[in-house]
């Protein structure tokens, strides 16, 4: 008996070592895991095939924003789509899915995120959301909000709902949004308290509460990157006149290529 007490504590003990060991490095890595940022030299020249400005915009004596504006090719302006992207890469990554709006005479603005492409700075959850809602009000000296669409993708979703929660505008479309950061940590490591580990929160949940226009989401339910199961928590939140899209055999990078998508982005604009 007392043979496989010791065997029993010995199993534990292993167990314990190697659960506060995989938690560890889950904590200290997490900025890897939800960051992919790939950085650009200042003098890196972008090329699109569709008309373009770059923009730095100046923050403080660290930080500058690195800001992409996309423009239709005729003369025509309905209005703007401010674009917060996904985690991956950088604006060039993310820079084909303007001609959706343009195509339709919006002109869209791309940031990219401190660490991201050319914008300086270190990367904060707080700083996501100040220099979010600063391309937004720039952007209100130029179009007035009843033309302005905030648009989220992936990491850029929660962020996106946090600066319509704050601003006036036409409409927020969300691809692929997660509940809250932990929220989608937690469909992953289960195990784990990711609602303490966790260093970033962003929970979409809560700014969805306070955005008064038109909400409407797209998400795959082929999704593996942001379950579906996390993003359909969202539907609670949703108010009357919402949209929850569900794209059938639709995954995390593919949804922009499905007909429901295209027919409910062109109405919204149109």
């Amino acid at each position: 008996m007392n043979f496989n007490r010791k065997k029993i504590f010995a199993r534990t003990k292993i167990f314990i070592i190697i659960y506060c060991s995989i938690g560890i490095v889950l904590f200290y890595m997490q900025d890897i895991f939800i960051f992919l940022p790939e950085k650009l030299n200042s003098d890196h020249v972008f090329k699109f095939d569709l008309p373009f400005e770059e923009v730095t915009i100046p923050v403080n004596r660290e930080d500058t924003i690195s800001l992409v504006k996309f423009f239709p090719k005729d003369s025509i302006r309905n209005g703007l789509v401010i674009y917060y992207h996904g985690n991956k890469i950088n604006v060039e990554h993310y820079a084909a899915h303007a001609a959706i709006f343009t195509r339709n005479g919006y002109e869209v603005w791309m940031p990219d995120y401190p660490g991201y492409g050319k914008s300086r700075g270190e990367r904060t959850e707080q700083k996501l959301y100040d220099q979010a809602l600063l391309i937004r009000k720039l952007a209100a000296g130029k179009f007035s909000a009843d033309s302005t669409v905030i648009y989220g993708r992936s990491l850029g979703t929660g962020i996106s709902a946090y600066v319509a929660s704050m601003y006036n505008c036409k409409s927020l479309v969300l691809e692929t949004p997660y509940y809250s950061i932990p929220g989608l940590l937690n469909s992953f490591t289960y195990i784990y308290p990711a609602t303490y580990m966790s260093k970033y929160k962003i929970p979409t949940w809560k700014y969805l509460q306070d955005v008064q226009e038109p909400v409407i989401i797209f998400h795959g339910n082929n999704d593996w990157i942001i379950p579906y199961r996390c993003a359909a928590k969202l539907k609670k939140y949703l108010k009357e006149g919402d949209e929850f899209v569900t794209i059938r055999n639709g995954s995390h990078n593919n949804l922009t290529g499905f007909e429901i998508y295209k027919h409910k982005i062109d109405s919204l604009l149109k």
